[in-house]
């Protein structure tokens, strides 16, 4: 089985050489086994309610278009996750080879505590005012386009527990995740980063490939772009590393 290396990157509380408490990064090598690993597209939709994040979205595709590619070409497993959308999917290969995996019951979850975000999205996040559709209206049907689906090797699913059964038949111990939203779908969602490291897996964020829902108008008013970085630094910081796309490229 083939390993690829990453640069584990997470943030830990510790005395300075005055006795003060500072977050220092800690940095790591870790090596992943390939046959073992799946990357996992949150949330990556055709359309969304606010402007921003479709006009963010886009800069990000390219990029993971590559990531998309280079995981498959590594022997990674790739899960498409565009949630609330399995209906368009329902007759699918990559949706009926997950659905045919006979069910497996999730262990408990291992205790983890709760620690509030850095930022403040009561309001849906959105920082541009031209939304017609509204604020938190499920406009999306798909996954963007832009990224292909292979039906002979991929899945589809938006459900945690799906996942689980899928991931233990095919000994997935690592998760890789990239795509939307940082601060909500990116921790929330069953399949995402909180239940996954609940159930013990090895979870990691693609820092560069992902945004978040966040206003400038609201605490703690700083640039949509900080938000992001403040968010990353608190799932650094509480739930698990972070690294970097081009880690996952192959060579031309």
């Amino acid at each position: 089985m083939t390993e690829m290396k990453v640069t584990f990157r997470q943030r830990r509380l510790e005395n300075d050489q005055s006795g003060y408490l500072t977050w220092k990064i800690d940095e790591r090598l870790a090596n992943l086994a390939t046959g073992e690993t799946a990357l996992v597209l949150c949330d990556v939709w055709d359309k969304h309610w606010c402007r921003g994040a479709e006009e963010r979205l886009a800069k990000l595709l390219p990029q993971m278009i590559k990531v998309v590619r280079a995981a498959r070409a590594r022997g990674i497993l790739v899960v498409h996750a565009p949630s609330e959308t399995m209906d368009f999917y329902k007759d699918s290969p990559a949706r009926q080879r997950l659905l045919q995996v006979a069910p497996i019951e999730p262990p408990p979850d291992f205790p983890h505590p709760e620690t509030p975000l850095p930022i403040n999205d009561s309001d849906g996040g959105g920082d541009t005012d031209n939304n017609p559709a509204g604020v938190d209206v499920a406009v999306w049907t798909r996954q963007h386009p832009a990224i292909k689906i292979d039906h002979d090797r991929d899945v589809i699913s938006d459900r945690g527990d799906e996942l689980f059964s899928y991931y233990r038949q095919r000994g997935i111990k690592n998760i890789l995740i990239m795509g939307v939203h940082t601060n909500m779908c990116i921790l929330q969602r069953t399949f995402a980063i909180k239940q996954m490291v609940k159930w013990g897996f090895t979870v990691a964020l693609i820092r560069d490939l992902t945004d978040t829902m966040y206003n400038p108008a609201r605490p703690p008013y700083v640039e949509h772009a900080e938000g992001t970085r403040l968010v990353v630094e608190y799932i650094e910081k509480f739930w698990c590393p972070t690294i970097l796309s081009d880690e996952i490229l192959t060579p031309d």
